[in-house]
């Protein structure tokens, strides 16, 4: 039995593992690789495996750094069930579509550029085609409920309290008379949230693959959330500016309407202050939250109960068109938007940051992770000047960075929900993080709770067995594993390099020819 990391491995995104037993070979998750552009370029190679052999896949949630590549998958011939929770079915239907439309208008505005400067002109990672045509393939499943996806193979998906659907999944694989658990921690949520519950406790198992992200952090608790927000709020419109918010379109919006909601019901919002929800996508899954209130926790379900459901405001709008958003640019201030991408990275954030950030009375509020590499990251990290759509803009505007709002458990989450297990596993797996973040958290667990931890490569694969506690790694069979992994990363960082320098404009020719010598030399590596 073998575990293979193929996203996600020493990176926050990109998740992508697969499990092979000697009946069935099958992914967990297949997200989108985002971040620097050595890891982005990942997205557009050919998958390491072929998904043709794959007979199904399982889906912890819906972000797109777990299924934002399901779409590739299936153009390169998948054609498995992809099992997940029914509300991440439905929020797959309109983020899918919506990843493959944001893709396929970047690459269109980029390919304008490209040809007026007579350069081979871009593909998208796939499109809003395949996107829908994969959406056949979703098989909805409820929480709680142990059901056999093949022979061999059976699963439960738990509440994992990270986003509305998301799931802990628990794994029995059967190989000849042995018998292994596995849980997959998916992205785990913190206590005490909004709409979701906490994340379910998991008792044991054989070996446990968890998310690390904030492994070496501690969401600061100094302000109550909806105090510091009413603060940004003030301060922002007694300067005159805009506050604008790239947010997640799933959860962290929803979030944010709960707690200004929360602050109108209290008199400390203006309600002629407009707030605009400026995303498509967000639009749609706050209708699909609006549906799903039984997945919501108790406090939650209450303000439901009562007649307030928090979904709702009065001065709360939506730039549903593309006019409508590009109206939204000409308001100098005194309003909210809320806008996608939460990394900055593509969408319509992008060009209200272009119209906001050199403005010196504008707050800029982060509230959710910032991989590196991004324009968020930047942004956060204190960049004085970015290029936004090739252009040059200043940062002027005040940058607000709320870890409040984080769907991640921190350091002591991740820590107490391991800890609860009765026996400890044979291995801990740590993905979904970076390396120090891992290494910090890997630490702890071995010195607190005296379990064995792993923090795999990309593209490491592990034998798993139910007698023997430890773990063969392919590096440890193969000599040359270990090179090969480095050499693949190199040429990433290369192939990279080159790129951005003739983009500057050296001769295509020239980077198609070099191109070609390092596969060469990749091929006999």
């Amino acid at each position: 039995m073998k575990i293979k990391f193929l996203g996600a491995a020493r990176t926050v995104t990109g998740s992508f593992h697969v499990i092979e037993t000697d009946q069935v070979r099958f992914a967990i998750d297949c997200g989108l690789f985002q971040g620097s552009k050595e890891v982005r370029e990942r997205n557009y190679q050919d998958f390491k495996i072929d998904p043709r052999s794959l007979q199904f896949l399982i889906l912890t949630h819906a972000h797109i750094d777990h299924s934002g590549l399901i779409p590739k998958l299936y153009n390169s011939g998948f054609r498995g069930q992809i099992f997940c929770n029914t509300a991440t079915a439905e929020l797959c239907e309109v983020m899918l579509p919506d990843s493959a439309y944001i893709q396929e208008s970047e690459v269109k505005r980029k390919n304008r550029k490209l040809s007026r400067a007579g350069q081979k002109l871009l593909n998208p990672i796939y499109t809003v085609e395949d996107a829908t045509n994969c959406l056949a393939l979703f098989r909805p499943i409820n929480y709680d409920e142990i059901i056999e996806l093949a022979p061999g193979v059976k699963a439960r998906f738990r509440d994992a309290g990270h986003i509305l659907g998301s799931s802990i999944v628990e794994l029995w694989l059967k190989e000849g008379s042995q018998e292994i658990k596995i849980v997959f921690s998916g992205d785990l949520g913190n206590f005490d949230r909004a709409f979701v519950k906490d994340p379910t406790t998991i008792e044991s198992a054989d070996y446990v693959i968890m998310e690390s992200t904030y492994g070496d952090r501690f969401h600061k608790e100094v302000f109550n959330r909806q105090e510091k927000l009413k603060q940004i709020i003030d301060d922002t419109m007694k300067k005159g500016g805009n506050l604008i918010i790239p947010a997640f379109a799933v959860e962290r919006t929803q979030d944010l309407i709960y707690d200004f909601n929360e602050l109108y019901l209290k008199g400390d919002l203006d309600p002629d202050i407009d707030i605009y929800i400026d995303s498509p996508l967000a639009i749609a899954a706050t209708e699909i939250f609006k549906n799903h209130t039984s997945l919501y926790d108790a406090q939650t379900m209450q303000h439901v109960k009562n007649g307030n459901h928090p979904l709702y405001l009065p001065n709360l709008k939506y730039s549903r068109t593309q006019e409508e958003s590009v109206q939204l640019n000409k308001i100098e201030g005194g309003t909210i938007i809320i806008s996608a991408s939460g990394m900055c990275e593509a969408g319509r954030i992008k060009h209200h940051l272009k119209h906001n950030l050199w403005r010196p009375e504008a707050t800029i509020l982060i509230v959710g992770f910032q991989a590196q590499g991004t324009l968020g990251r930047r942004i956060v990290d204190g960049e004085k000047t970015v290029v936004i759509h090739g252009e040059q803009v200043s940062v002027k505007a005040d940058i607000c960075n709320m870890d409040l709002y984080s769907g991640h458990a921190d350091q002591a989450g991740l820590f107490a929900w391991l800890k609860k297990f009765n026996s400890p596993p044979s291995k801990v797996f740590l993905v979904h993080g970076d390396e120090q973040p891992q290494k910090t958290l890997g630490a702890l667990i071995e010195q607190e709770l005296k379990m064995s931890v792993e923090i795999p490569r990309w593209l490491e694969e592990y034998e798993l067995t139910a007698s023997a506690p430890e773990i063969v790694t392919a590096a440890a069979l193969e000599e040359t594993s270990n090179d090969a992994l480095k050499a693949e990363e190199l040429y990433l960082q290369v192939r990279t390099k080159l790129n951005e320098l003739f983009q500057a404009g050296s001769r295509t020719q020239d980077y198609a020819q070099i191109i070609e010598k390092l596969n060469q030399i990749k091929a006999n590596l």
